[in-house]
C-alpha cells in the first residue's frame, strides 16, 4: 500500500504508484488517499485499515502526519514500512523523529528511513524510488547489491549502472536510518541469493561496534565494497545538515574497512571499476 498517492503527477506518492502499476510487480497494490476516490483508474482506500492485507507500507506524506500513518500500520498489524517523507533529524527535528522511533518500537515494526529513496529489488519489482524510469533509469538484473545511506548519490549509481550495461540485485537507500540501518541491510545481503557482490556508501554508524561485527562476517562470505563520506570537516558538516548522522573521524573508518578485509573505494568511478 502506497499512503499518500496523489492525482498530481508531479507528487512523490503518484510517482510511486505509477512506477508499480507500470512494472512486473506480481502482488497487489493500493493507493491510499483519504481525499479522492480513484487515482490513474485505481479506486482508492481511506487508510491502510480498510485493506485486507498488507504486506509493506510506503510512507509518502509530509513530516507531521507520518506518526499517524504508523499509528494505523499497528493497528493494521502491518510489520514493514518504508518512509519516503522527510522533515526529521535532517533538518533539526530530533524530537519527531524520536516519537517515531518510539512509535515503531511500541508497534514492533521495522522501517526503511526516513527522508530516503527506499527499495528496489530487480528480482520482485519492488520499486519504492520517487523518482520516473525516464529520469532514473533502473538496472537490468544482476548480482550486485548497493546499499546507501544518500538518496542522491544511490539515484546517481543507478543511473550510472543502467548506462554502463552494470546487472543490479538490490537497491537501498535508508536515510536517517531510524530503526533500520546498514547492519541490518548488510546482514540481509549476506544471505541473500541473488546477491554476490555488496557495494555501500556510508555517511556514518550509530552502532559502531555492530557495524564492526557485522561487516568482518559479512566480508568472509561475498566482497564488500565501500565508501566512507565525509573525509573533509566541509564534508562531516554537510553529512549533519543531510541525514542528521555524525560521521566520525576517517582513520577510524579506514582501520575498520582494513581490519574487516573492506576495498575501499575512494570514489564513484574506483567503486565501478572494482565491481
Amino acid at each position: 500500500a502506497i499512503v499518500g498517492v496523489s492525482r498530481d503527477i508531479n507528487k512523490i506518492g503518484h510517482v510511486i504508484f505509477q512506477n508499480f502499476i507500470e512494472s512486473d510487480f506480481k502482488g497487489n497494490v493500493y493507493a491510499v488517499n483519504p481525499n479522492v476516490e480513484e487515482v490513474l483508474g485505481y479506486k482508492t482506500f481511506s487508510s491502510v485499515n480498510d485493506i485486507d492485507e498488507v504486506d509493506l507500507v510506503v510512507i509518502a506524506v509530509p513530516a507531521d502526519l507520518v506518526l499517524d500513518v504508523v499509528k494505523d500500520c499497528g493497528k493494521k498489524k502491518v510489520r514493514n514500512v518504508v518512509i519516503i517523507s522527510s522533515g526529521f533529524a535532517e533538518v533539526g527535528n530530533e524530537k519527531l523523529e524520536k516519537e517515531l522511533k518510539k512509535l515503531l518500537d511500541k508497534y514492533d515494526i521495522k522501517a526503511v528511513g526516513p527522508n530516503c529513496l527506499g527499495l528496489y529489488d530487480s528480482y520482485s519489482e519492488v520499486d519504492t524510488i520517487f523518482m520516473p524510469k525516464s529520469r532514473v533509469k533502473r538496472p537490468e538484473k544482476g548480482k550486485v547489491s548497493f546499499v546507501s545511506q544518500s538518496g542522491a548519490v544511490g539515484g546517481a549509481i543507478l543511473d550510472l549502472m543502467s548506462d554502463n550495461g552494470f546487472g543490479f540485485s538490490k537497491f537501498i537507500s535508508y536515510g536517517n536510518g531510524v530503526n533500520l540501518d546498514i547492519s541490518d541491510f548488510l546482514e540481509y545481503l549476506k544471505d541473500d541469493e541473488n546477491t554476490d557482490v555488496i557495494c555501500f556508501y556510508l555517511e556514518g554508524v550509530k552502532d559502531g561496534e555492530r557495524f564492526f561485527e557485522v561487516l568482518k562476517e559479512v566480508s568472509k562470505v561475498k566482497p564488500v565494497i565501500g565508501i566512507k563520506a565525509g573525509v573533509s570537516e566541509e564534508g562531516r558538516e554537510a553529512i549533519v545538515s543531510h541525514t542528521g548522522s555524525l560521521s566520525g573521524d576517517d582513520l577510524i573508518y579506514d582501520g575498520i574497512f582494513k581490519q574487516c578485509g573492506v576495498v575501499r573505494a575512494n570514489s564513484v568511478e574506483e567503486l565501478f571499476d572494482f565491481v
